[in-house]
């Protein structure tokens, strides 16, 4: 039989650990941010789209 009480707390746990990832990347992207050189504007990033099929 299938232990879903063990496999419930290991997925609570690794989502735990992904937030506190989440959160010190966001702390020091804060900091970082902080620390830099003054907003001059937003800047734009091309992305490139896996799933487009090439034309």
């Amino acid at each position: 039989m299938t232990d879903y009480r063990k496999m419930y707390f290991q997925l609570a746990a690794q989502v735990a650990d992904a937030v506190d990832l989440l959160l010190k990347a966001q702390q020091e992207g804060e900091k970082e941010f902080m620390d830099g050189e003054p907003y001059s504007g937003p800047k734009a990033i091309a992305l490139q789209d896996e799933n487009r099929d090439s034309e």
